[in-house]
């Protein structure tokens, strides 16, 4: 359904309240109460045969009866009588409903989407409180409170947290551009919302409370979006096992690992805030803190004790603290007693008076030793806490560079502060009420700008990582032949090295003489390992010897190898025993790399620990695919900071680029063979440079269909690279782009002129690398853009088409070298991008270009395009229908 659809929702002209009531404490009262109560200025029309009039506005019997077609019609019925409803409104012509009623059974919501797919209606709810729109005076929800206009907007699945957000909002003053209830999001959901408020004007912060999503690959493709324009922050609800299910229950969405949502919430920009604590901090953030302009924090506070407390918090969320400067701790040293701490936090005394904290705050913001000040006070009998505040909001307004830093405030207490703190609401400063809040303020803040930089970085572009796919493919059928779904790493080591993945050598032996004898030939010591498809892990019967420096030491741990099985798994099949060489482990560092599939996210890629069968996913960092270099390096950075790995002096060093590069290859081996359903690489032994896998696994089921389609972020698209030729015979190669294009694009614009780049952009434009990085790490999904590259790597041409949500219209603009003009690059280009265009689905494609730009102007009229002209306000519109015949 079309995303248009969200205006009816949105900026509705007449509203419909279908069940409206006198009831006590009825939906049907109550929103008619909060819908009169705000304002709105267009028609309001109660549904009910039972009143002539609710709430002094004239009801009508039935949706026909209706003078008008309402835009949105608010839902206040029971569960069962509503898919007829919903049907009633498709017929009068209704494009927007919001479904009040919980306890929609499947039947029910399955009639309801039907019906609103049949008639083109959008759907919010059912389970949902209702949509408060203070900008436009509107309230069409049943919640306790009204809402101030601001601008952030909330979103939740969950009505009751709707309703304590709402009463939070309203004793501390924060307003918003909307206050959405989810509800079961049965239409509407995460993805569309986000893509409608990253476009509006009165929204400049994005707030989602979530139990779980439903499409990741769309709701990935609309937060990619939103974040890169708007702070975008995640109450993420289920993390426990436990608590996951809950969720389930609450709103049916599939239980995934909480690992996996937090890696996809780092993964799209967006920052996850922990619990409902981190939640109200999050909006007093969100509601008035500038953009970060670095990660190093000052304290200035009147008490030590609470100082430690904000550090504490602060350094265990990963935060810095900064470090002054000769000439700010001399020029503190002159405005402060002999006692004060002589470092950060800079500690003024529990009797400091509000001329110490003025003369200090002074200094502080005449320095750069710091990105931001967090100002601390403690109630204390010797000053007044309001007067001190006032005085430094005063001071903050009027210092020239004050804008330049982030600052935050904790005035700790209740009753005694509770005056100041307001001030500082007020003044748009932000507050918090315990050192421990605002020192999570601050990291929330430094989250963020960590995982909006991950989103721009430029991968490390690699070219000798082995993928030979087909010799993949093939081993894959040939398992299939042999009724093979579990392989261990004898029968995988073909397979891993086709990925460039180094296996130990691995011989299989059925009995303990057999074992010996190999173990003869190969040299010691050796390793002995069993084979049983049905022991998940080896050392539940402790499957796995070590050591073994004689024949008769093998032939004895294999026998008892067996025994144990037998007595402990009777019925368990074997397989027979694997035999290595043993590897050297003398400051090496053992690591666990799996692959497992999630029902929300798909496959995901887990690095922890080795040494230890993991007990549950929780002992891992987790990441979605696909991976390059620089995601890898996230990866790896995470599992060390979380402790999920954990280096030993006795170690070496993680070698990061040895590390990244196995993560990276397996990737790209279950992107490439979705047939691969789980993998475990345990231990991979890493020693410098060199990464052995000692023990593989991998299990494999048939797999029909998009293998793409399963991952919820659509890879690179190789099946659209193809060989071409200039109209000199030049060979060139079409391709996608790629993130690691970065430094050959900005080369490739430098040899654009001034007059084509003015033509492209309609205006003079530096490119930096936060533009580059928007050229060239692109959603597949959203977006798609080809350079035409020569043989020595050289960028020639561009090409891109960015599509609106709905995937039905697209944007294109085209730019090629200014030497290379007349060659035939941009008809090939263009060419290529309405192919894609039609095979995508597109209904249309469409762009501007100058009247200036004859050459782009009869290239369009040649291949169909409509050509418009539009002189008074200097640009020419290119239109080209896709679902009709046009010229290729």
């Amino acid at each position: 359904m079309p995303l248009q659809g969200l205006d009816a929702l949105f900026r509705p002209a007449s509203i419909a309240v279908i069940g409206a009531s006198h009831r006590d404490n009825g939906a049907g009262k109550l929103v008619m109460k909060n819908l009169l109560a705000g304002n709105f200025s267009g028609p309001v029309m109660p549904v009910n045969p039972k009143y002539d009039a609710v709430a002094g506005v004239m009801a009508y019997p039935d949706i026909q009866s209706l003078p008008r077609v309402p835009d949105l019609a608010i839902i206040c019925t029971p569960a069962a009588k509503n898919p007829g409803i919903i049907d009633q409104l498709g017929r009068k012509g209704c494009k927007a409903a919001i479904v009040l009623a919980a306890g929609t059974n499947g039947e029910q919501l399955a009639q309801m989407k039907d019906g609103a797919r049949r008639h083109g209606m959008r759907l919010l709810g059912p389970n949902s409180m209702g949509v408060i729109l203070p900008h436009l005076g509107l309230n069409v929800s049943f919640a306790p409170f009204p809402a101030k206009p601001g601008r952030i907007a909330f979103v939740s699945q969950s009505a009751a947290v709707c309703a304590t957000i709402l009463d939070w909002a309203r004793h501390n003053d924060i307003g918003f551009s909307h206050f959405i209830s989810l509800g079961d999001a049965s239409d509407i959901d995460f993805a569309q919302l986000l893509d409608y408020l990253a476009r509006d004007r009165h929204t400049n912060a994005i707030l989602l409370y979530m139990d779980a999503i439903q499409d990741a690959r769309t709701f990935m493709s609309a937060a990619r979006a939103a974040s890169r324009n708007k702070a975008v922050l995640v109450v993420k609800s289920g993390k426990t096992r436990i608590g996951a299910q809950l969720g389930h229950l609450h709103t049916g969405g599939d239980v995934g690992l909480d690992a996996a949502y937090d890696a996809a919430i780092r993964r799209a920009g967006m920052l996850r805030v922990r619990d409902t604590h981190d939640l109200f901090a999050a909006v007093e953030t969100l509601n008035h803190a500038q953009s970060l302009r670095g990660e190093r924090l000052v304290i200035l506070t009147n008490g030590g004790g609470p100082a430690i407390m904000a550090i504490d918090t602060l350094l265990a969320r990963g935060g810095k603290l900064a470090s002054l400067s000769e000439a700010t701790l001399s020029a503190l040293d002159r405005v402060l007693p002999p006692a004060w701490s002589h470092t950060n936090p800079i500690d003024i005394v529990g009797d400091a008076p509000v001329e110490r904290y003025i003369a200090s705050l002074k200094v502080l913001l005449d320095s750069d030793d710091f990105d931001a000040i967090l100002i601390m006070h403690a109630p204390s009998a010797a000053v007044n806490s309001t007067l001190v505040a006032r005085e430094l909001i005063q001071v903050i307004k009027e210092h020239p560079r004050a804008r330049r830093f982030n600052i935050l405030t904790n005035w700790s207490g209740e009753t005694s502060v509770f005056e100041a703190r307001r001030c500082f609401t007020e003044a748009g400063i932000p507050t918090y009420r315990t050192p421990e809040s605002a020192a999570g303020a601050f990291m929330h803040l430094v989250e963020y700008r960590r995982n909006q930089k991950q989103l721009m970085e430029t991968p490390e572009s690699v070219s000798d990582m082995p993928s030979d796919a087909e010799t993949v493919k093939a081993l894959i059928q040939e398992a299939f032949q042999q009724g093979l779904q579990q392989l261990d790493t004898h029968e995988v080591s073909r397979l891993m090295a086709a990925y460039g993945i180094q296996t130990l050598p691995t011989w299989i032996a059925s009995d303990a003489t057999e074992a010996a004898h190999i173990a003869e030939q190969i040299g010691y010591p050796v390793v002995i390992k069993l084979r049983s498809p049905d022991i998940a892990h080896k050392s539940d019967v402790s499957g796995v010897v070590l050591n073994l420096r004689s024949a008769a030491e093998v032939a004895q741990a294999a026998d008892a190898i067996l025994d144990r099985v037998r007595q402990t798994f009777p019925s368990a099949r074997i397989h027979g025993l694997l035999v290595q060489r043993m590897a050297r482990r003398a400051g090496t560092q053992e690591l666990h790399i799996a692959v497992r599939s999630d029902p929300v996210f798909g496959p995901v890629i887990l690095l922890g620990d080795g040494g230890v069968d993991w007990e549950g996913e929780e002992q891992a960092a987790v990441a979605l695919p696909p991976l390059n270099m620089t995601l890898a390096r996230y990866l790896v950075i995470h599992a060390l900071k979380s402790g999920k790995v954990r280096a030993n002096r006795s170690q070496q060093a993680l070698d990061m680029e040895a590390v990244c590069r196995v993560l990276t290859q397996v990737s790209h081996l279950i992107i490439n063979h979705p047939e691969i359903t789980r993998l475990d690489i345990h231990p991979l032994l890493a020693t410098g440079k060199e990464m052995i896998a000692l023990d593989v696994s991998l299990r494999l089921s048939p797999f029909e269909g998009d293998g793409q389609a399963r991952l919820a972020i659509r890879p690179y698209p190789k099946e659209w690279e193809e060989q071409a030729r200039l109209k000199d015979d030049s060979p060139i190669l079409l391709r996608p782009i790629l993130p690691e294009d970065e430094p050959a694009h900005k080369e490739f614009v430098a040899h654009v002129s001034d007059e084509d780049r003015y033509k492209r952009f309609f205006a003079d434009v530096v490119i930096g690398h936060e533009e580059l990085a928007h050229m060239t790490q692109i959603d597949y999904d959203r977006e798609m853009a080809f350079v035409a590259v020569a043989g020595n790597g050289d960028i020639l041409g561009v090409v891109r088409a960015v599509s609106d949500p709905d995937n039905s219209d697209a944007e294109f603009a085209v730019l090629v070298r200014s030497d290379l003009k007349g060659v035939g690059l941009g008809r090939l280009l263009m060419e290529k991008i309405i192919r894609y265009a039609r095979q995508r689905g597109l209904h249309s494609l469409s762009g501007i270009t100058m009247p200036s730009n004859r050459g782009m102007v009869v290239l369009a009229r040649k291949l169909g395009f409509k050509v418009t002209m539009h002189l008074e306000d200097g640009i020419v519109e290119l239109r080209l229908a896709l679902d009709q015949a046009g010229a290729e």
